[in-house]
């Protein structure tokens, strides 16, 4: 049965391509669906969350050379001290290739994980992280970095954009967001689930 009001219809069917099992196995299907929506949607800027730059390397072959593509990394010294994952030459060859390499504080984990780790007390950012993890840690990495480029002035937050996250290593999901600065998180929209994984 056909659900329609007067004006024509009040839903749009989408695809969301589901994923067994989280993880880097999913990296090229995500940024096959990613190519596809933001060809239908107009999208013109995408963000991946990427440690080494593969997942950003590994979107450069698929997306359409019209996407402006946005490398958001982990800080330095998330794995170790005063230590940047992503190598220095990787960086310069992305940058090279016009992709933009986004390196701050994360928008969930910054003063508060301090404060956790010093107190053993939780803080917003990390319940609000926590929360959003019960959709995946991609999920959460992709509303994450997307409000990190919009601190960074690298995407407005009038125009959406696609935004990739990953669980450890590679990319198992992506979503249409109206991005927001973190200081107004909550005008932050989540437009369309592209794909993410069911179990996680």
């Amino acid at each position: 049965m056909e659900a329609v009001i007067s004006n024509g219809s009040f839903f749009e069917d989408k695809p969301c391509r589901c994923f067994r099992q989280a993880g880097s196995e999913n990296t090229r299907s995500v940024l096959e669906a990613v190519a596809s929506r933001a060809r239908s949607l107009g999208t013109k800027k995408v963000i991946v969350a990427t440690c080494s730059g593969n997942t950003a390397f590994e979107a450069l072959k698929v997306l359409d050379p019209v996407i402006r593509l946005i490398a958001v990394t982990h800080v330095t010294g998330f794995d170790e001290p005063n230590t940047q994952e992503m190598e220095e030459a990787t960086r310069r060859e992305l940058q090279s290739r016009e992709v933009q390499v986004l390196t701050c504080q994360h928008a969930f984990g910054g003063v508060g994980r301090a404060v956790r780790n010093k107190l053993g007390t939780y803080q917003a950012d990390e319940i609000m992280a926590y929360t959003l993890r019960t959709f995946g840690q991609g999920t959460k990495v992709a509303i994450e970095i997307a409000l990190m480029a919009a601190d960074a002035g690298l995407v407005r937050t009038d125009e959406d954009i696609i935004s990739v996250g990953g669980t450890s290593e590679g990319a198992d999901t992506a979503l249409v967001i109206k991005p927001a600065n973190s200081f107004s998180f909550f005008d932050l929209k989540v437009r369309e689930i592209i794909c993410k994984p069911a179990n996680f």
